[in-house]
């Protein structure tokens, strides 16, 4: 059984690796988010540069793993990668300039952060304005990129540690479980609470919630 899996992963890390190696140059980097939907807590993003010949198998989009996984891979990513940085926006900064704008801006500032200037970025999604990289955008990205796929674990397993701090903070929401996404656990939470400092106000349900929280 555990050869049957191995087998599987390494069939699954030469596809990412492969498209990866189409692009054809020598510093290749990949970016992601994560939190982009959830009513409370940040947006996280994170670049990653790979070494040419990084064996990492097993790395996948971040949402087809497990949380055991995702954290067993994440740390060695930082332990192959060539370079990494992980970037964070608080909900206040989504909340004044919307969750998109929030999203580029986490995607910029951890690029910033890597101390090198790779040859190639490819995001996941969408371009991001005003990034002074050359980058291609790959929908799916996660999905079809080695690069894109281990920025999805670190920028997942950083925000899900911080999501872990927040319920210690704030144990009656529930966020070690739900991680701030819409649930009925958590919209249930917010009827009987009202938002807490890290929700997203100007997300409906939040909003909603503080307003019957003032009748």
């Amino acid at each position: 059984m555990q050869a049957l899996k191995h087998r599987r992963w390494e069939r699954r890390w030469r596809v990412l690796r492969r498209f990866d190696a189409r692009r054809r140059v020598v510093t290749l980097c990949g970016v992601d988010e994560a939190g982009r939907g959830p009513l409370a807590g940040p947006v996280v993003a994170a670049a990653v540069v790979l070494p040419p010949r990084a064996r990492l198998q097993g790395v996948d989009d971040s949402k087809r793993l497990s949380p055991r996984m995702r954290d067993q891979l994440a740390a060695r990513v930082r332990t192959e990668a060539a370079g990494y940085a992980v970037a964070v926006v608080e909900s206040r900064v989504i909340d004044r300039i919307n969750i998109r704008e929030a999203t580029f801006l986490a995607m910029r500032n951890c690029l910033a952060a890597l101390g090198s200037v790779p040859d190639l970025v490819l995001v996941d999604g969408f371009p991001v304005p005003g990034l002074m990289f050359r980058q291609e955008p790959v929908i799916g990205g996660d999905r079809r990129s080695l690069v894109i796929a281990a920025a999805s674990i670190l920028a997942k397993v950083h925000r899900d540690e911080m999501m872990d701090e927040f319920h210690r903070l704030y144990p009656e929401y529930g966020f070690d479980r739900h991680r701030g996404y819409t649930t009925a656990e958590h919209l249930a939470a917010l009827r009987r609470h009202g938002p807490s400092p890290i929700h997203r106000r100007s997300f409906a349900p939040t909003r909603l919630s503080a307003q019957l929280a003032v009748l």
